[in-house]
């Protein structure tokens, strides 16, 4: 069963109107839209999610709240075109959950886990032609040691790529229990007793497969260009890196503009465009409720 992270605290943040138009860049299970569907009483929901699984689950959810909504089962990268073919240019809230579900993190047979056996697969769209098996198996040493540092911030990134590339010279790697055991094999035993080892390669894996970071930062600029004035803007991200992305993004749009700083009139084009409102973690009791909620930060901000 998956449980949203950090629920109530998205939800009061977007400031639902009944009659706006609000966007979910990732319903999932249709945790948060769920919420959001029941506040728009006269106004609309649009809800990209490029799972397919997850979008039939989600339907039949939402069907039982009001017809207020649309799915659109494509990456949220193209949340302006989708929009615009709709006759929709701008919004009043939008909300991105950027945690992997844990329904697909369970789904033994969609290669997310590191705990359950399944062909090393990885992809959130089934559509799509890259895969963990391909990364694992394909990809030169050194650019597996900078994805699994980059997106992973392993700290053992080249023992592990080195293992990889030793057992790929004897036969493909197939499954992520295999490859759990090689990363296994490549650290020392007291790294292994902090945390699972494969934790942060199978995280970087992902992220590269599904090409997470590229479409975050266009989608999120998308994204604040789509609000109208008032309108807010709320994501909730698991790791460090996205993170990072939308503290930068945030704090850039969020300033005066450094060549015009100080003097009296400052043109508009000039003018912040967005002002933050808030940073957000989860409540201890969330916490001990749902340990994957332990990493989440929710930022918040609004257009001006």
């Amino acid at each position: 069963m998956h449980v949203s992270v950090l629920l109530d605290e998205s939800i009061q943040n977007l400031n639902i109107k009944e009659d706006g138009v609000y966007v979910d860049c990732t319903l999932g299970y249709a945790g948060h839209s769920k919420e959001i569907l029941k506040r728009v009483k006269e106004g609309m929901l649009f809800a990209f999610d490029q799972d397919g699984e997850a979008t039939k689950y989600s339907k039949k959810i939402l069907d039982q709240i009001s017809n207020n909504y649309e799915i659109i089962n494509k990456n949220f990268v193209n949340i302006k075109d989708e929009l615009s073919k709709r006759g929709i240019s701008k919004v009043d809230g939008i909300l991105f959950d950027l945690g992997v579900s844990s329904v697909q993190l369970d789904e033994g047979d969609r290669g997310f886990s590191y705990h359950q056996n399944a062909k090393l697969d990885m992809r959130m769209d089934q559509r799509s032609e890259l895969t963990a098996y391909d990364v694992v198996n394909t990809y030169k040493e050194e650019d597996l040691i900078r994805i699994f540092y980059t997106y992973g911030e392993e700290k053992y990134s080249k023992s592990i790529a080195k293992e990889i590339i030793k057992v790929r010279k004897t036969k493909n790697i197939e499954t992520t229990l295999e490859l759990a055991e090689i990363i296994k094999n490549s650290v020392p035993e007291k790294y292994k007793r902090q945390s699972h080892p494969a934790r942060k390669v199978f995280q970087a894996i992902r992220i590269e497969v599904n090409k997470e970071l590229d479409v975050l930062e266009s989608a999120l600029n998308d994204a604040i260009d789509l609000l109208n004035p008032g309108g807010r803007l709320c994501v909730i991200t698991f790791h460090s890196l996205e993170d990072r992305i939308c503290k930068t993004i945030f704090k850039k749009l969020s300033e005066v503009d450094k060549r015009v700083k100080g003097i009296p009139n400052i043109p508009n084009e000039y003018k912040p465009l967005i002002k933050v409102i808030a940073k957000i973690k989860p409540s201890k009791e969330e916490i001990s409720n749902n340990n994957r909620s332990r990493s989440a930060i929710l930022r918040v901000i609004e257009k001006i």
